[in-house]
């Protein structure tokens, strides 16, 4: 009998809960550890029966156990009725008579030599609230940074993640939305660049090598637990994150059962404040780091805009916007309410200018797309509220196109607007709402950016 593991296998695994069809290795090494106890095996859907005797389903991966999301069928595998979750069906299939491995042998021990290359100054308010959250983590407490867009949030993490690498702890920065990853991840890697480092999204290799700091989606924890000794989830209130309790499990089953998990947005939800805050585990900044207000929103009606790009044409107002953009030279970003309503409206913009492109979600090239925005390559783009966090663009100009929509709530839009007047040498811009009507959300998001543009000029 083998009794000695393989580093290798170690380094993948640890952490993590891992489909054993999906491994990167040999059947006979995985037969090997798992006969020396170095890896347990367990099953991929378990079933229980309630007082009905009616089957009870729960994922062991992502611990959904919302009945409507499994499906029954006859399996070939099993050669029997099995069930699968669909809840992380898009991370490969768990079933009844999946197995998922778990590592069981020694822990990783990671690396105590760590430099921080990060040369820039916090402000005050950012010194403030990275020492308060570095308090918490040593008391193991969450903790909610709430800034302002803009305010500098990852530049606040830098000195906290630097400390718990310099212990040997394995971190993890989270966040709901591809887009988010992709920004934090070359921000890390020249902050920390002999920290092994991996970013985790759908359609990332995983490397078999353990990184000690690892930034995931959190739709990427369901493939881990009990791996971090600190979680910061970023972007803490948005979309799917906020809605979806197996993602917000995910985040606690990936923590070490004394992990603290750690909240930064610039749009808490009002439960996530009053948990802070009871808890005296709250830091506020209500200032730009470059001390400019941030862009208060303009509106400007556009009625029948709908009917007209439906219609093939472009609403005067907008097209008289984007043209002025173009002219300054200045990079900008349209948002839609509807895929299908920015795909006409794309052709027509592009009869003046073809170097404009439209993203969304499922779009293939968004990140290609976005990183030519950003190097000039394109003169803007088209999108869906997919790039309302997350990106930062110099002096790009934003507009919403059918601000009244219900998906352009008040968050939605403050971050939205957030996007404009990030750095110190272009710290204004347009923000403006073209709308078929004003409505509750637009008038508070605009409300809430006021006070807080008075409460960081009285700081």
């Amino acid at each position: 009998m083998v009794n000695h593991f393989n580093e290798a296998v170690q380094h993948f695994l640890a952490g993590r809960i891992w489909h054993r069809e999906h491994i990167p290795f040999l059947t006979d090494l995985i037969d090997e550890q798992i006969k020396a106890r170095f890896i347990n095996v367990i099953q991929g859907v378990t079933t229980t029966k309630n007082f009905l005797n009616q089957s009870i389903y729960k994922c062991n991966r992502c611990e959904n156990h919302a009945q409507f999301k499994f499906t029954t069928f006859h399996c070939a595998k099993c050669e029997g009725p099995c069930a699968y979750c669909r809840q992380c069906l898009k991370m490969g299939r768990v079933s009844s008579c999946t197995e998922l491995l778990i590592w069981k042998g020694p822990p990783i021990s990671f690396h105590k030599q760590h430099e921080n290359h990060w040369q820039g100054k916090l402000t005050s308010l950012q010194k403030k609230a990275s020492i308060e959250l570095m308090e918490s983590t040593n008391e193991k407490k969450s903790h909610l940074i709430y800034a302002v867009c803009g305010a500098g949030k990852t530049e606040i993490l830098f000195d906290p993640i630097y400390e718990l690498l310099q212990e040997g702890k394995r971190i993890c920065v989270a966040a709901p939305r591809v887009d988010v990853i992709l920004e934090l991840e070359p921000r890390f890697k020249a902050a920390f660049p002999r920290t092994p480092i991996a970013a985790l999204y759908g359609g990332a290799t995983p490397k078999e090598e353990p990184a000690q700091l690892v930034l995931a989606t959190t739709h990427q924890l369901y493939r881990f637990e009990g791996a971090f000794d600190a979680i910061f989830v970023d972007e803490a209130d948005a979309f799917p994150y906020t809605a979806d309790e197996t993602l917000q499990q995910a985040v606690q089953k990936a923590a070490k059962p004394d992990a603290p998990i750690h909240f930064v947005t610039a749009t808490p939800t009002g439960a996530l404040i009053d948990r802070a805050t009871r808890d005296q585990a709250i830091s506020t900044i209500p200032r730009r780091f470059h001390g400019h207000p941030l862009p208060l929103p303009q509106y400007e009606s556009l009625w029948r805009y709908i009917e007209q790009i439906h219609k093939g044409n472009l609403p005067r107002k907008l097209t008289e916007w984007i043209q002025k953009c173009i002219e300054n030279k200045q990079p900008f970003l349209v948002f839609f309410h509807q895929i299908e309503l920015m795909e006409k409206a794309l052709p027509l913009i592009q009869q003046f200018e073809p170097r404009i492109e439209a993203v969304h979600a499922a779009h293939e090239n968004r990140k290609e797309y976005v990183q030519a925005l950003r190097n000039g390559e394109f003169k803007g783009l088209l999108t869906t509220t997919i790039l309302e966090r997350g990106i930062t663009i110099s002096n790009v100009q934003v507009a919403v196109v059918g601000a009244e929509q219900s998906i352009f709530t008040k968050s939605a839009l403050i971050q939205i607007g957030g996007r404009v007047g990030r750095a110190k040498e272009t710290p204004g811009g347009d923000f403006i709402l073209f709308h078929h009507g004003i409505t509750y959300a637009m008038d508070e998001a605009k409300r809430e950016i006021n006070q807080l543009n008075q409460t960081g000029g009285n700081l």
